[in-house]
């Protein structure tokens, strides 16, 4: 009999652990916080690979700029995001962007660590994709479709990145959001834009002043609609230095 009554109980507290798993699992979403010129951040805190821990009111006082790349595109790692990063490290380290604005310029993946720690180390190879179409070796042979094909790559990532030698300088924090819940709190999360069914993010960019407000939001519609540092560092010296 004790036995009976030491299945039962067992059982009893089995089917109460699963109903309570199926109903975490069946709980929606957080709501989606708009994102509103002129208003407070929605907060968030995520760590970053370099280490250290990062969101909008850890970092109050300075100004913020947070870019949200893409990501990943048909299962492979979108070869536009680390030309972006590329880029803004360049002018951080050409022109320390961030102490002439008193900034910070983070960047956020929607992935685990050992994930986004892998896309910087193929940052060479997605990068060496980007010169490969900038500078096809049959340019010349190109039908005039294809040879505005490259002239479009030329105009839209004029830079040049040689990581074959040395690792890519990562001197931006690049945070990891594992469970994309910063990324879906704030709309920009989905698994199917731009023609691509993945887990990715819609590109986007903010800036915060010192308060921790939105000055500035830009949301891409492709994914080669991304302002590069120069169009940021006209909206830096315009939203800051001339605030």
């Amino acid at each position: 009999m004790k036995k009976l009554i030491v299945a039962l109980t067992a059982a009893l507290l089995l089917m109460v652990v699963m109903d309570l798993a199926a109903a975490q699992e069946g709980q929606a979403p957080p709501p989606v916080r708009p994102t509103v010129l002129g208003l407070p951040m929605p907060d968030f805190a995520l760590p970053a690979i370099q280490g250290g821990v990062y969101g909008p009111s850890i970092l109050k006082g300075k100004n913020v700029l947070i870019v949200f790349p893409r990501g990943k595109v048909d299962d492979t790692w979108c070869w536009i995001c680390p030309y972006q990063y590329s880029d803004l490290a360049e002018a951080e380290s050409r022109l320390g962007l961030r102490k002439a604005y008193n900034l910070e310029i983070l960047f956020v993946l929607p992935y685990g660590e050992a994930e986004v720690r892998h896309w910087v180390e193929l940052f060479p190879s997605l990068i060496a994709i980007i010169e490969g179409r900038k500078n096809p070796p049959d340019f010349d042979k190109l039908d005039a479709r294809r040879k505005m094909g490259v002239q479009r790559m030329r105009q839209f990532f004029p830079k040049t990145f040689d990581f074959a030698k040395t690792p890519a300088p990562t001197p931006l924090p690049i945070l990891y959001d594992k469970d994309q819940a910063v990324s879906k709190m704030l709309g920009l999360f989905t698994t199917n834009w731009d023609e691509s069914a993945v887990d990715q993010n819609i590109p986007t960019v903010f800036l915060l002043d010192t308060a921790g407000e939105i000055i500035f939001k830009y949301r891409s519609q492709i994914t080669f609609d991304r302002p590069n540092a120069d169009y940021l560092i006209k909206m830096l010296d315009k939203l800051i230095l001339n605030r």
